[in-house]
């Protein structure tokens, strides 16, 4: 098996899920670029080891089950095992998201690749996962997918997104859930907030930049043995729930 610290980043060709890998391959980590377009995902690697990155590609839908075993026997074939998983991925889905009158596939498919995707990958990663000494996991979540926020009067919590922000809650909740079953192995698995940033998600309407936005996700893939599991972070500290 490879001696180098090996981590995969889903959508990893561009916005925060790119800088997080490029933050992963600034400590000398080894970092698969999952992404589902090809031509996307071969030009964020070839820029990544512009960059000194040792950087590879992994072709990886997280809607397709088929994909997600293939990206996993990629990396086991390449590597034998895996560091840190960081399930960056994700979509906010079509516009109108009022709870009334939104089309309810727009909902699913948020859930889908928001939340089922995450739970898709990290299971087929699990067993590569276990052969390493200190697996991480990394869910990229939002602040949007905090109850105690959005019920708090007067807070910023975005537009109304009955598709959007419950899918990150639902996130939070799974990554509480695998939490729970993985206490008392070596596996810490966290979700991380990257603030409001701007990239294609937004319309690049964001005030943070995508590099700041991946910090967070960087530092918890990164943690010591000792580190938390089953929070919810951003750059400031714990999020509430």
């Amino acid at each position: 098996m490879s001696e180098q610290t090996i981590a995969l980043v889903t959508g990893a060709n561009k916005g925060i899920g790119y800088e997080i890998a490029a933050g992963l391959g600034a400590l000398g980590w080894t970092v698969g670029v999952g992404a589902r377009n090809a031509e996307r995902r071969e030009s964020a690697v070839a820029k990544l080891r512009a960059g000194g990155v040792d950087a590879f590609p992994v072709p990886l839908d997280v809607t397709d089950d088929a994909s997600v075993l293939d990206a996993a026997r990629l990396i086991e074939d390449r590597a034998g095992r895996l560091d840190a998983l960081v399930n960056n991925a994700g979509i906010t889905g079509s516009a109108p998201q009022m709870p009334t009158t939104v089309d309810v596939a727009t909902v699913r498919a948020a859930v889908e690749t928001n939340v089922i995707g995450v739970i898709r990958v990290t299971n087929a990663m699990l067993p590569l996962l276990r052969r390493s000494a200190s697996p991480r996991i990394v869910n990229v979540s939002s602040s949007v997918g905090s109850l105690t926020r959005q019920t708090t009067p007067g807070a910023e919590t975005g537009p109304i997104s009955v598709a959007y922000a419950p899918s990150k809650s639902f996130l939070n909740a799974v990554t509480v859930q695998y939490a729970k079953e993985l206490r008392g192995t070596n596996i810490l698995i966290n979700a991380a907030c990257p603030g409001y940033c701007a990239t294609d998600l937004n319309g690049f309407r964001g005030v943070r930049t995508p590099q700041q936005g991946a910090a967070t996700a960087i530092r918890l893939a990164a943690l010591p043995d000792d580190g938390p599991t089953g929070g919810f972070f951003d750059d400031e500290g714990e999020v509430p729930w």
